[in-house]
């Protein structure tokens, strides 16, 4: 969910935001790694090692970031 989360606010704040400058690197920051999460859930290898408990953990700390920074600008 989280993926889809960061791909979701990603797009929409390119979207929102068009017409700023470097609003295009600034949504591919948000809506790349969640696109690459919602990619890995897909690779049986890369599913096992998303389901370990740490990083689970990594990977939601960098979420809260992302979203974090997506709201900041």
């Amino acid at each position: 969910m989280g993926g889809y989360l960061l791909f979701a606010c990603g797009l929409i704040n390119l979207r929102y935001q068009w017409g700023q400058p470097n609003i295009a690197s600034h949504s591919a920051v948000i809506f790349i790694p969640g696109a690459l999460v919602i990619g890995a859930t897909f690779i049986p290898a890369a599913l096992k090692v998303l389901a370990r408990r740490e990083v689970k953990f990594l990977v939601g700390a960098l979420g809260i970031a992302l979203i974090a920074y997506a709201f900041g600008n």
